[in-house]
């Protein structure tokens, strides 16, 4: 594990996109080929903003995302289709996308789908972000660390709620929906290397939490993490705060 703190979440943005972007060319000197799981939300802005910018044919690449509201329309400010067709995928040829709803409103057959996808061969980056109740894409505590499933259906709570209406997402509590399919923590943890881009003052009681636990913790999924062999947790001045 390694722990980067920058000045602002501007450069934060900017390491985090240099350390995705490195690993997605090795993969692709490699094998020809690469692919990547991306995180959404808020916190992710300023690493996609810079990640656009990077030199990678992304004509070779497959991207694969960790989470959706269920039943949620693609139409809503909140749609996390939405989001990585406007701030990622606008800006970019991506060779392949795997979305995790496909439209058919079939939550079972959208898992069987992106289970077939995701475990064609390994993932060599996931982007991970970390929210204010220290979730890991929409694993919320308690986290279930035990599932070899690779993606499946949760029930948010009312932090991550909250959450996500703090970010502007949606207007109340009342109207953030229930449930997600979320890629499990088994999941992302298969993934070769994790970069999880973590900036703001909100997230700084969920990292001071994760790096200050002795051990792994389904109460603060994150701590997962850092059981990982090539794990990047990049950090601003803000979101390190509290350390």
């Amino acid at each position: 594990m390694e722990t980067i703190i920058e000045k602002s979440a501007e450069q934060l943005g900017k390491t985090a996109a240099r350390l995705i972007a490195d690993r997605l060319n090795a993969a692709i000197a490699e094998r020809g080929h690469a692919r990547i799981v991306l995180s959404t939300g808020a916190s992710q802005f300023t690493t996609f903003e810079a990640l656009i910018k990077e030199d990678v044919d992304w004509s070779k690449v497959t991207m694969f995302h960790l989470d959706e509201y269920i039943d949620l329309d693609e139409t809503h400010p909140a749609s996390f289709k939405k989001y990585l067709k406007e701030r990622f995928l606008a800006f970019v040829n991506v060779g392949e996308v795997v979305f995790v709803d496909d439209g058919s409103h079939d939550t079972e057959k959208n898992i069987r789908r992106l289970t077939e996808e995701i475990r064609k061969e390994p993932v060599d980056i996931g982007v991970i972000g970390i929210g204010q109740n220290a979730h890991i894409a929409f694993n919320d505590p308690p986290a279930d660390f035990e599932s070899q499933e690779a993606y499946f259906v949760v029930s948010l709570d009312d932090r991550c709620k909250r959450q996500q209406v703090s970010e502007g997402w949606f207007a109340d509590i009342g109207a953030v929906p229930k449930v997600a399919i979320t890629m499990t923590p088994n999941q992302i943890m298969s993934c070769k290397c994790i970069v999880s881009p973590v900036p703001h003052e909100v997230k700084a009681e969920a990292v001071a939490r994760v790096l200050g636990a002795k051990q792994t913790d389904p109460m603060i999924p994150a701590t997962l993490l850092k059981e990982h062999p090539d794990f990047y947790l990049v950090l601003d001045e803000a979101s390190a705060s509290r350390l």
